[in-house]
């Protein structure tokens, strides 16, 4: 079996490079948060979902003709992306329009598509 270049050899603790870091260290809920916040984003339809609403804040039968799908299946996922904190809405009339939450989310979704299209 092959040495694995990339393994640590050493036994060595770089004890202020350990201290550092796990003073910082976030909670186990932070993490679980983390977890399921890039969870949600694992599903193709809701990261298309993301993609129109990152250009513009429109509504569910603009965001199901654009994606060729029924309203009902936009509004099931928009449901569990508004739930999470991933995407806000507003009403008006009978409409109800549709935004990412906040400049995290779309800055988060800008530079994972940067990242994705960078490498090719």
């Amino acid at each position: 079996m092959a040495k694995n270049e990339f393994m640590c050899d050493c036994n060595v603790i770089h004890e202020d490079i350990v201290k550092q870091i796990a003073s910082t260290m976030e909670q186990e809920q932070t993490f679980n948060k983390l977890a399921d916040f890039f969870g949600l984003l694992g599903d193709t339809t809701r990261l298309k979902i993301l993609y129109v609403l990152d250009k513009k804040e429109v509504c569910v039968c603009d965001i199901a003709n654009i994606l060729s799908m029924s309203k009902s299946s936009i509004s099931h996922q928009l449901g569990t992306l508004r739930r999470t904190g991933i995407v806000k809405c507003r009403k008006q009339g009978k409409e109800v329009y549709y935004t990412l939450d906040d400049e995290h989310v779309n800055e988060v979704f800008e530079i994972a598509l940067e990242h994705i299209n960078h490498k090719g």
